[in-house]
């Protein structure tokens, strides 16, 4: 009777395994890990950074395709050699730990094959040594082999196995120890890995090398006795070195990667991907080289209080990151790891171009004549009276000299017509989401950059008007799978307003009267250039844009520490227009749109009124471009009998000035006062010096290299002798003449005798007003 029962209740255990082992695997068992580790490539395939997974281990997802055969044959020569032969258990295997395990009275072998292994790493509770743990290992090997092919399960297995130093997987193991992949390993480092299955810690060729190295040899001596390799395969595997020459992990781009995996983190798309290796936009010898420039630049620029940079450059046509520098040196100990490219701060003058957009998208022109006089606008706060970088008042300037000279009146002048409201709609438009207060928390101040903007958000912002006025995000990823979904875009600027305004930033003589002659913004190809300085000059801005890509650099100290003497043109602009060298190295500038390309249309001005030109004009007057309906239908009236007939509101200015009459424009070399010595000779009958005049005064311009600020030598002479120059009594052998701080006297004769002297005068001028 009890053997009876005793049948019966085996049966019973045994149709109850055989049920539980045919069910269908819990859902969700055999997923890859949820949070694997991330590897960044560039966007040639260059390894940018590896990270690990939250629990702290590396993991890599390979198929067992792209796994190299001498790691199969190594684990299971090393793990498991009748794999193939067991349905889970190897009964042979069990009679021969127990035999052992009961000669040396205690557990030497557990005959785990790799199913049992692997059931062990899936079901945690199977994992311990105990009887019943083994039960359940056997149990659970059966339920794998019963629903998964032998490939599957090793697949499985090579992903999952631990093998030492937070290494999950064969593929991370494989870069851990010798800087390779899965898909390319040696036998002798095959043989490492399996040797590592069975003990990980004690084991581990960082920890234990001897051990390492006798547990590669026994795994060679089982591959040997399986029949997996040859004899001379198996003596060059055994002189092997341990382990290869272990490089430092990459950590390439540290700022630029850190926020792609904040991206990563943060978006549901990226997650559900379950994607483990990602190809960026970044172009990694393109970002090593401006790294290098970014360094070279806080060098040249340390004994003026500057100490940090930063860095972005975009393809035009796709919006891809191509270089993105955070910082000098993301390990240094002072805010290294403080990433500029995305750190709002004013951003100066470098807003400008978005306020004339508007103004051409509102009816004016770039020869629509702007006032540059002492004016004040009332604000909450009090009265507010607009000042240039150079202390000077212009008088009537045309936008498009106010735009490239980077006036500060003129475009507070033009807000206030416009409206900060309107700007600051247009600006939000254009991406410059950053600005995120009211318009009248702002103020008038906006059109001279008062609001904190991201070097990210500047770059896309001028890449949209080479895009012809059209917002479109940025993206770090080259290469997304599947279709592409069509990109969200913004219109902020209509295309004519956005081509007017980048050719006047590419007018390299526009920008003559705020910049000199010499500037850091000529390129061997078309390029529009703007710089900006915030209040006290604690940041420095410049952005280049060309018809392939926009470079946006920014130079300044984290602290807000105020730098020495450091304006667009000999802070940021330097960077940029190295910057803008190396990246055409490596893409294309293209061409920059046309305005004719938008139905603009040329017509000669007078370059003071910006009305038609004139015959009186003569020597004022040149061509500018007009969008259709916009050119000036009236003809110059400025100009009578060879003198300036000036409008009401500039007739103070003129006079102050000394202007009143003078048909003689405001030399672009700051001629701030006209001295009354002499006029300009009729029919030259008489030898008289005309430039310099007796009583000149000039500046140096501010932020200009002193090199470039000279002045013409003239003299009228009938007899068309050569004239010889003296300045304070020394000889000067060119036609012109450096500016030096103070009082001098210019002497001009000839070898007939006639000669002539003047006085003049060069300021040095208080740098403090904010720069463009």
């Amino acid at each position: 009777m009890r053997l009876l029962v005793a049948g019966v209740a085996a049966a019973v255990a045994l149709l109850a395994a055989a049920t539980w082992v045919a069910l269908p695997l819990p859902r969700g068992l055999l997923a890859p890990p949820a949070v694997a580790s991330v590897t960044l490539e560039d966007r040639n395939g260059i390894v940018l950074r590896g990270t690990r997974t939250d629990a702290g281990s590396l993991q890599r997802w390979v198929s067992l395709g792209a796994i190299d055969p001498d790691l199969l044959e190594a684990f299971v020569a090393g793990e498991d050699h009748r794999f193939y032969d067991h349905h889970g258990v190897d009964l042979r295997a069990v009679a021969r730990a127990l035999a052992q395990n009961v000669r040396a009275r205690h557990v030497r072998s557990g005959a785990s094959t790799i199913t049992m292994q692997l059931a062990r790493i899936l079901r945690s509770s199977a994992g311990r040594r105990t009887i019943a743990g083994k039960m359940e290992q056997a149990f659970w090997a059966l339920r794998l082999e019963a629903h998964l092919t032998k490939q599957e399960i090793l697949e499985q297995y090579l992903n999952r196995v631990p093998l030492g130093q937070g290494a999950v997987g064969v593929d991370a193991a494989a870069a851990l120890y010798f800087n390779a992949s899965a898909a390319r390993l040696s036998l002798g480092q095959a043989a490492l890995l399996a040797g590592l299955a069975s003990a990980p810690s004690t084991d581990n060729p960082f920890v234990a090398p001897d051990r390492a190295r006798s547990r590669r040899t026994l795994v060679l001596r089982r591959v040997a006795r399986y029949g997996y390799a040859g004899a001379d395969a198996l003596d060059r595997a055994g002189h092997e070195p341990l382990i290869g020459a272990r490089a430092t992990p990459p950590f390439l781009a540290p700022h630029f990667t850190s926020r792609v995996l904040q991206w990563l983190d943060t978006t549901t798309v990226a997650r559900a991907a379950g994607r483990d290796v990602w190809r960026t936009s970044l172009d990694l010898p393109l970002q090593g080289a401006l790294e290098a420039e970014v360094r070279h630049t806080m060098r040249s620029l340390s004994d003026r209080g500057v100490r940090e940079g930063a860095l972005v450059v975009l393809d035009n046509n796709t919006g891809e990151v191509l270089a993105w520098v955070g910082s000098p040196d993301f390990w240094a100990d002072s805010a290294g790891q403080v990433d500029m490219v995305i750190s709002p701060r004013q951003p100066g003058s470098a807003l400008k171009p978005f306020l004339y957009g508007l103004a051409f998208d509102r009816g004016y022109t770039p020869a629509s004549v702007l006032p540059d006089i002492p004016r004040a606008y009332a604000t909450s706060t009090g009265p507010y009276q607009p000042r240039n970088y150079d202390r000077r008042f212009h008088g009537p300037v045309r936008a498009r000299e106010a735009l490239a000279s980077s006036y500060n009146v003129p475009a507070v002048e033009l807000a206030d017509r416009l409206g900060a409201a309107s700007l600051l709609r247009d600006l939000h438009d254009a991406g410059f989401r950053s600005l995120s207060h009211s318009a009248e928390y702002y103020g008038l101040g906006l059109a001279l950059g008062n609001g904190d903007v991201s070097l990210l958000e500047l770059a896309n912002g001028y890449r949209g008007l080479a895009a012809g006025g059209v917002w479109r995000a940025t993206t770090w990823r080259a290469d997304p799978p599947g279709p592409v979904a069509p990109q969200a875009e913004r219109r902020f600027a209509s295309a004519g307003a956005a081509t007017l305004v980048l050719d006047i930033l590419s007018d390299p003589a526009a920008r003559v009267p705020g910049f000199g002659i010499e500037t850091p913004f000529d390129f061997p190809f078309k390029a529009a250039v703007k710089t900006g300085t915030s209040h006290h000059f604690t940041d420095n801005w410049a952005v280049g844009v060309t018809g392939g890509f926009t470079v946006a650099v920014w130079v300044g100290n984290f602290d807000g520490q105020p730098m020495r003497d450091v304006s667009g043109v000999s802070g940021a602009g330097p960077l940029l227009h190295r910057a803008m060298l190396v990246t055409a190295k490596r893409f294309a500038p293209g061409d920059l749109p046309s305005p004719s390309g938008v139905g603009a249309t040329r017509l000669r001005i007078c370059a003071l009124s910006g009305l038609r030109a004139t015959p009186e004009c003569q020597g004022q007057d040149l061509d500018e471009w007009f969008l259709p309906g916009t050119a000036p239908q009236q003809e110059c009236d400025w100009h009578r009998g060879g003198a300036i007939v000036w409008p009401a509101e500039y007739v103070e200015w003129a006079e102050q000035n000394g202007r009143a009459g003078s048909q003689t424009d405001v030399p672009p070399l700051r001629l701030t006062e006209r001295g009354s010595g002499g006029e300009d000779p009729g029919d030259a009958s008489q030898f008289q010096i005309v430039s310099p005049r007796a009583g000149d005064r000039y500046e140096i311009p501010p932020g200009i290299d002193a090199r470039y600020a000279t002045i013409a030598l003239r003299a009228a002479t009938a007899s068309g002798e050569r004239v010889r120059w003296f300045i304070d009594g020394r000889p000067v052998w060119t036609s012109r003449w450096k500016l030096v701080p103070g009082r001098h006297i210019a002497r001009a004769t000839t070898a007939s005798g006639q000669s002539d002297e003047v006085r003049f005068q060069v300021n040095d001028v208080d740098k403090v007003a904010a720069r463009p």
